[in-house]
Formats: C-alpha cells, sequence, structure tokens
C-alpha cells in the first residue's frame, strides 16, 4: 500500500501476536500490540488507528466489551474479531457488536492480509471519491463520503458498512440487489452467518429511511433486496423529521 495504515492488534497470546506483528509489519502496516483488553482500550486513546484487530477472549476485558468502548469513541474506524470459537452466537454477536469482519483461527496469513486490504482500501479511499457524493434518496441526502443520512437538518452518522450497504441499494435503486451480490461486495463472503448479520443492517437501514413513506427497502424472499424509491414529491407525515427515536 502506498500509505501505511495503523493497526492496533489487542492479542494476549504472546506467540501469535508476535507472529501477527512480525507478518503485519513484513506487509507494511504500522502495528502496535495490546495484551489484554484494558491495555487496548488505553492504547486506543492514546493515538489514531485505521484498523483495529481484536481478540475475543481477552484478559480484564473481552472484545466484545473492548469494541463497544472503541464504538463510544470513533464509530467509524473499522473493527476485526480473532477467535478460537467457532460458536455461531459469537459470530452474530461480533457483528451486532459493530464488526466489520471476524475471522476464526487457525486462519491463513493470506487470508488475514486479503480481508485487511478489502477493509481498508473501503475506509481509507473515501477521501478520494468524486466530489458528487451526495446522493438524494427521496427526502433523504446521502453524503457517501462523510457518512452522513439527512433529513431537513437532522442528521444520522452512518458506520463505514452501513454508508457502502446503502450506497450499494442505491446503486440498484428500484432493481433487485441479490444478497449474494451484496455479501461479496461488502463483507468479502457469501457465509450464512454473515448473512444473518447483514439482515442487521438492513434492519437499521431501514429504520433510518423510516420517515419518508416513498422509501422503502423491499426483502425479495429468497433472492435479496430492492430500494424502492418513488419518484416526485411526497407529503410529510412527520412532526419533527428525527432520524432517531
Amino acid at each position: 500500500m502506498s500509505l501505511k495504515a495503523k493497526i492496533l492488534l489487542v492479542e494476549d497470546d504472546p506467540n501469535l501476536s508476535a507472529v501477527l506483528c512480525d507478518y503485519l509489519e513484513m506487509l507494511g502496516y504500522i502495528t502496535t500490540l495490546a495484551a489484554d483488553g484494558d491495555e487496548g482500550l488505553k492504547t486506543f486513546n492514546k493515538g489514531r488507528f485505521d484498523l483495529c484487530i481484536l481478540d475475543v477472549m481477552l484478559p480484564r476485558k473481552d472484545g466484545f466489551s473492548l469494541a463497544a468502548d472503541i464504538r463510544k469513541i470513533n464509530d467509524q474506524v473499522p473493527i476485526v474479531f480473532l477467535t478460537a470459537r467457532n460458536l455461531n452466537d459469537d459470530r452474530i454477536s461480533g457483528f451486532r457488536a459493530g464488526c466489520d469482519d471476524y475471522i476464526t483461527k487457525p486462519f491463513s496469513s493470506e487470508e488475514l492480509a486479503l480481508r485487511i486490504e478489502a477493509i481498508l482500501k473501503r475506509c481509507m479511499n473515501r477521501g478520494m471519491r468524486p466530489q458528487n457524493s451526495v446522493i438524494s434518496i427521496g427526502k433523504y441526502s446521502f453524503d457517501s463520503t462523510n457518512l452522513l443520512l439527512t433529513l431537513n437538518g437532522s442528521e444520522q452518522k452512518l458506520t463505514p458498512k452501513e454508508a457502502s450497504l446503502l450506497k450499494l441499494l442505491c446503486n440498484y435503486r428500484n432493481n433487485l440487489l441479490p444478497r449474494d451480490t451484496a455479501l461479496k461486495e461488502i463483507w468479502g463472503d457469501t457465509d450464512y452467518f454473515i448473512g444473518r448479520s447483514m439482515d442487521v443492517f438492513i434492519a437499521r437501514l431501514r429504520k433510518y429511511l423510516s420517515h419518508d413513506p416513498d422509501v422503502v427497502i423491499q426483502n425479495v424472499h429468497g433472492s435479496g433486496f430492492k430500494l424502492e424509491v418513488k419518484d416526485g414529491p411526497s407529503e410529510d407525515t412527520t412532526d419533527d423529521n428525527e432520524l432517531k427515536d
């Protein structure tokens, strides 16, 4: 990569952490290591990071709790979970905690490298996108560069993954977006449980867009989703046009 991304790695296994640090630095990333959840949070607060890689089973503060604390500070930095537990509930919990990817140990170094590269490519190049990154969705204005969904001055900040999914839906506006296309484009995998997490993101976007009755994300059973936007003005059915509850 032309820019050296800064990665926070929180892993309590000294052998694995040493190997991962060496490998990430070999790939050109600036890597900072923390050995437990509390240290990871303190380290995150001291610097600026482009990506966080968190082990789930950490001493003093587990990975899910650490991710929640990081999200309170920065709701945009991408998070990848590492775990030796191949439990489906853990994977769903991870995506609900706002992670961008979830990798089960053991994993290949090539797989890790490709996943990191895909995430950073999505998140770090936002400033290089064209100026016309503002998209009209019914009464809403969607700024895909700054991750903002606006309705009459009321703003909803989106996570990078929410913004990527909404932009993809906009690209398929009034047409079917196949599930597998969305999964491969946003998550890089068509795994069933990643698909479950995508449904959570779709539900969030439906909530954000719920104040304009002419904007609907339809679930096409067994096929995918369709962002339906009716043409022409419609009457305002909300009092304050708030995007949040």
